[in-house]
């Protein structure tokens, strides 16, 4: 089993490389304050950060501090089963007003979730998109106006 260190290498490895960034993407947004080397170190979990340096990698990655370090081992299924629905989450801004608020959050607590900071597409079963469409009173036909305005597929 992976020592703490190494886990905590893993996510920061995992989420730097979701966000795009090299080793010297981030030692160039930082100023130099997180070399590329010291931070390699960090990820192969050779070193431990500072919970002031974990606060600050987190800003420069934009994603809360908690995603930075691993997940407790959790012993509940997470296949996604059924139907699934894509999101394209560079188009939720073609909903407006207070359902694609509540689509945005849904969506965000996915990802938190899920840990998952990709930023393009976010699967999500078919189910909860409906369940959350009776909740916020749209019924049946909100999946459909998503597809219209394309931003859900299904496959």
């Amino acid at each position: 089993m992976a020592s703490y260190n190494e886990r905590v290498g893993e996510r920061l490895r995992s989420i730097r490389r979701q966000r795009g960034f090299s080793l010297q993407d981030v030692q160039r947004a930082s100023e130099g304050e997180f070399k590329a080397a010291v931070l390699g170190a960090y990820e192969r979990g050779e070193r431990s950060l500072s919970v002031p340096r974990l606060h600050r990698l987190a800003g420069y990655y934009g994603v809360p501090v908690v995603q930075l370090l691993p997940p407790e081992p959790v012993s509940t299924a997470t296949d996604l089963g059924g139907d699934r629905v894509t999101i394209d989450l560079g188009r939720l801004d073609q909903l407006d007003g207070p359902v694609g608020e509540i689509l945005e959050r849904f969506i965000a607590s996915i990802q938190v979730e899920r840990q998952d900071f990709n930023g393009k597409v976010l699967t999500v079963r078919a189910d909860d998109l409906r369940l959350l469409s009776r909740l916020i009173g749209e019924g049946e036909t909100f999946s459909d106006r998503l597809e219209e305005v394309r931003v859900a597929k299904r496959p």
